[in-house]
């Protein structure tokens, strides 16, 4: 009997780990090729893992919700026969010494790692070690500018020695009449002092009728998301409203026929798509990326798509040279793409790469919004609900007023790299295309 060793395979350009949502199989089930053993999911996209063997489950190594980087043996399959012996040499192609060297290298890093961890005011959970603060304990040591060192050093009378509220608060008390404990390059009293000051978070009250919901872990994962960006970019919007009664009265008119020649669905979103890879093509600076100083431009088209899920979170599936495709083309990427999501079908590669970011807020009624960036891109575009509406129409005869289909788009730009004139001459563009839309041409 052989053993094989089940790794986290890669996930996707920049995904790095992933957190284990179920184990599939338990420890002595019989496995086939291709059997899914496990489900893992990442900030991307939650995915199974697949086993290549046949054979029996005889380890699980990490429990459900452990985070996992790419590469770790997260389960032992027991195969039959020599021939799968070079099983247990690792998929990479390294010798046993050698992945002894990388192991001690990865331990010394982390070691070094946690020690200035343990040196730093604490933050979050993943900076306290293997002892369990309550969130209250650390709210204090945060106000109070208590290092890891010390809340560690302090002697709990809690459950399980936990350090309580009444411990942390009588050390507080006794703190000036202790010696203080020296770290290496600590830091000065005034970064520290500026680092308390940003960490610390107003004080919540519970009322009776209150509930504590805990966050999902992708409801975690974009809230980050959100914030970088919000740190990373200076945002600012332009907006334009764009009279898209032709589209409406030509999608009214060939839908039926559409279906039955493409059997596709033909919405707005493939139309108004279209028109934004042909406005990245006439303005392709916005196009781009920021890497410190430098500005990436990129050579594809790529957009991401904001898709809602059932649990209310947002996904980005990336429609790849978007700028290449036909309308029949793009109506199969997005409804594709669009249910897949829902479906939670979708693969990591067809969420990552984009170029630029398209969401429709008007899908749940909304006139216009003010999205926020997707990182690393460096504008998004948000359309609003088509609605019937009063205008002024303008005619050789004279000007009267008309009903209209017309929509409010808004343009978010990282103002770093993208001035208003860029930023408002893109919408200005988008907007002509879509105004010259010919209601009696073919699809």
């Amino acid at each position: 009997m052989a053993r094989y060793e089940l790794k986290l395979p890669k996930m996707g350009e920049s995904v790095a780990e992933a957190t284990i949502t179920s184990w599939i199989k338990e420890v002595g089930e019989t496995i086939d090729i291709d059997d899914t053993v496990v489900e893992v999911a990442t900030d991307k996209v939650d995915s199974e893992v697949p086993s290549e063997v046949e054979g029996t489950l005889v380890e699980i190594l990490f429990d459900k919700d452990a985070v996992v980087q790419v590469g770790d043996t997260i389960a032992i399959i027991e195969v039959a026969g020599e021939a799968t012996a070079a099983a247990d040499v690792q998929s990479n192609g390294t010798s046993e010494e050698e992945q002894q060297i990388v192991q001690e290298s990865v331990a010394a890093v982390e070691k070094t790692i946690e020690t200035a961890k343990t040196d730093t005011i604490i933050s979050d959970v993943s900076t306290d070690g293997d002892r369990f603060y309550s969130p209250l304990v650390k709210s204090i040591a945060k106000t109070e500018g208590i290092t890891g060192r010390e809340l560690q050093a302090i002697t709990g009378t809690g459950k399980e020695g936990r350090v309580t509220k009444n411990d942390i608060l009588k050390y507080l008390e006794n703190r000036n009449s202790q010696p203080k404990v020296t770290t290496t390059a600590a830091p000065e009293k005034s970064v520290v002092k500026e680092v308390v000051s940003k960490v610390v978070e107003t004080p919540i009250t519970l009322g009776g009728q209150d509930q504590v919901i805990e966050m999902s872990r992708m409801g975690k994962l974009v809230a980050k998301h959100m914030v970088n960006s919000i740190q990373t970019s200076a945002h600012v919007q332009s907006f334009i409203e764009i009279d898209v009664t032709n589209i409406v009265k030509w999608r009214n008119k060939v839908k039926n026929a559409y279906f039955k020649r493409e059997g596709e669905k033909l919405t707005f979103t493939p139309i108004l798509m279209q028109a934004v890879a042909q406005t990245i093509k006439k303005y392709p600076e916005i196009n781009i990326s920021v890497d410190g100083d430098k500005i990436i431009q990129r050579g594809s088209v790529n957009l991401g798509m904001a898709a809602a899920l059932p649990d209310g979170n947002l996904i980005v599936p990336v429609i790849k040279n978007a700028d290449q495709l036909s309308l029949v083309g793009m109506t199969k990427q997005v409804n594709d793409l669009a249910n897949r999501a829902r479906a939670n079908k979708l693969k990591p590669d067809e969420i990552q790469g984009g170029t630029y970011t398209v969401t429709n807020v008007g899908s749940f009624g909304s006139i216009m919004g003010t999205p926020i960036i997707n990182q690393p891109q460096v504008a998004i575009l948000a359309l609003g609900a088509i609605r019937k509406m009063p205008a002024v129409i303008e005619t050789p005869e004279g000007d009267f007023i008309g009903i209209r289909q017309k929509m409010i788009v808004s343009h978010s730009y990282d103002h770093r790299v993208v001035n208003g004139a860029l930023g408002g001459m893109f919408i200005k563009t988008f907007k002509e295309i879509l105004e010259a839309w010919d209601v009696n041409q073919d699809f």
